[in-house]
């Protein structure tokens, strides 16, 4: 059997704490991560990396790869006569064609393996050993915030997930909370099994001007009091440009009046709709004059707004 020095490989001494190791590992997988890296030899880089994480994440496995003892990369050597025991493993035939890799990654939780002769990647130490079966990378999740003008017109995104920098395309239209699916962007496979995938979860960050419901948007339009009772044409702002909004007379606060096809546009084509909520507002300070006219309008006028409390 060939030794591997998986501290070497993480740059790292024998005592290292199980912290070092990961942020050796997160260090090293985002310089030489295949999706990212420029480094020659990329893709066998990481997967001697990824390698010597597994077996160092692991305090049983790594306790069962310190009792093998130190030894120069690439030597042949033997385990101790008494390592199959401490480790419950069982076998140390001929072991000439096991890889430590393969060793290591057949404990399956240690114990188990070899009182049955081995598990997934072994059939016991006393023949040939053989690869474990591909398998898939594991999907992963992640959280990524956009501004209402990104989700609208579609972006591009660069997220830090696990160890490794991606790069995402969000579709135009994204709503708030959309969970999207980015395949082949999750966790590499192992053995040549697929990549897995990457889950996404969309969240907008707030707008100034407007609220997002779905794909339909809402915002505030205040109408001064004359606005409201006489009817006007204001100009409002939309996500593209700004648009004339006909305010209809006697119009009340709380009202909602509906731009259709000004909203976030939707992945399947059209949009939703902008709804405008108008509400009545006051001036805070008033001339001599403006006090004069409301005095006028109170004596004139017979409406009463509580005439439904009598």
């Amino acid at each position: 059997m060939k030794y591997k020095d998986y501290y070497k490989t993480l740059g790292l001494a024998r005592g290292a704490s199980d912290e070092d190791v990961k942020k050796a590992y997160r260090r090293l997988a985002r310089k030489y991560h295949p999706d990212v890296s420029t480094e020659k030899d990329a893709e066998e880089q990481f997967k001697e990396i990824a390698e010597a994480y597994e077996t160092l994440k692991d305090p049983q496995k790594r306790a069962a790869y310190d009792g093998l003892g130190a030894h120069r990369s690439g030597a042949q050597f033997r385990p101790p006569p008494d390592w199959f025991d401490r480790f419950h493993v069982h076998g140390g035939g001929d072991i000439g064609g096991v890889d430590l890799a393969d060793l290591f990654a057949s404990f399956g939780g240690f114990g188990g393996m070899g009182r049955t002769g081995g598990t997934r990647g072994f059939q016991g130490f006393g023949g040939r050993g053989r690869r474990a079966a591909p398998r898939r990378g594991e999907d992963l999740e992640a959280r990524v915030e956009l501004g209402l003008e990104d989700a609208a017109r579609g972006t591009e995104a660069t997220l830090s997930v696990g160890a490794q920098q991606v790069r995402v395309r969000i579709p135009r239209g994204t709503t708030d909370g959309q969970r999207l699916r980015l395949r082949g962007k999750g966790g590499l496979g192992a053995g040549g099994g697929p990549t897995g995938d990457l889950f996404l979860t969309v969240a907008l960050r707030p707008h100034p001007r407007f609220r997002a419901e779905g794909h339909d948007l809402r915002i505030d339009v205040p109408l001064a009091p004359w606005e409201a009772a006489l009817g006007a044409a204001v100009e409002i702002p939309t996500l593209d440009a700004r648009v004339t909004l006909k305010i209809p007379p006697g119009s009340k606060s709380g009202q909602h009046l509906r731009l259709a096809g000004l909203g976030l546009p939707k992945p399947a084509g059209g949009a939703g709709d902008l709804y405008a909520v108008l509400s009545i507002a006051l001036p805070t300070t008033l001339s001599a004059r403006e006090r004069a006219l409301y005095e006028q309008l109170r004596d004139a006028s017979p409406f009463d707004p509580r005439a439904h409390l009598a």
